[in-house]
């Protein structure tokens, strides 16, 4: 990292208000027990789906924004479908329901008996009553790249061979086997979430940072400053 410069980069929270809660305060912990330096928090996108709380997941990273600078926010594959969905594509309103969506759309107020007795257009209409305009423009102004020092953080991964500035928008936030498989160097350090392993899977091009916090409980951060890294997370 540049001197000075301290990120914090928070792999895929998917919908666990709770774990993002505990976590910030874990960063917040970290930071006071270092010296100043200017700090960035990147999201590293998939805020939504899957966990009970995605629409409190929004409005807190939202807030966040609004009251501090120093968070940068990454588009998931899950919030892409979610946007694409509210734009009035059906087939991604369907997909959407079937990759977690399906708890969004219960955060957002619609309960178990209206979902099940509507299709889909129906689905849309009391969809888009509920999730708020200023939720939609947030996720809407999200990243898919940011790039600082010796490291290019993005939600999925890039494609090998391509310089970062003609990444495809589709890589950045849905590859997986071509990125993951890949051996060897690449233009930066990739900091990313999208797929899940049990822990931090550290490889030469790439760090991932995805815990499967859904379901494991375990929301992972990773910290770096000057050459150094170190994790956090809400593991017991």
């Amino acid at each position: 990292m540049p001197p000075g410069q301290r990120i914090y980069a928070i792999g895929d929270i998917h919908g666990r208000l709770d774990l993002l809660d505990t976590l910030l305060e874990t960063i917040e912990a970290d930071a006071a027990a270092r010296p100043d330096a200017d700090t960035q928090i990147i999201f590293l996108g998939d805020l939504i789906d899957r966990g009970p709380n995605s629409a409190q997941v929004v409005e807190r990273a939202l807030h966040l924004s609004k009251t501090d600078g120093s968070f940068r926010f990454l588009l998931g594959n899950h919030e892409e479908v979610f946007l694409k969905a509210l734009n009035g594509d059906l087939k991604a309103l369907a997909f959407f329901t079937r990759i977690g969506g399906r708890e969004t759309i219960s955060s957002y107020g619609i309960t178990d008996d209206a979902y099940r007795a509507c299709e889909y257009p129906e689905l849309l209409d009391m969809l888009r009553e509920r999730v708020p305009s200023e939720h939609i423009s947030f996720l809407e102004a999200f990243e898919d790249l940011i790039t600082i020092g010796d490291y290019a953080f993005v939600h999925a991964g890039v494609r090998p061979g391509e310089p970062l500035a003609r990444q495809r928008t589709s890589d950045l936030r849905w590859i997986r086997e071509e990125f993951l498989e890949h051996r060897g160097a690449l233009e930066k350090v990739i900091v990313h979430g999208h797929t899940i392993r049990e822990d931090v899977e550290f490889r030469e091009h790439r760090i991932g940072l995805d815990t499967g916090a859904y379901d494991s409980g375990k929301l992972t951060a990773m910290g770096f400053e000057g050459g150094e890294r170190w994790i956090l997370n809400t593991a017991a």
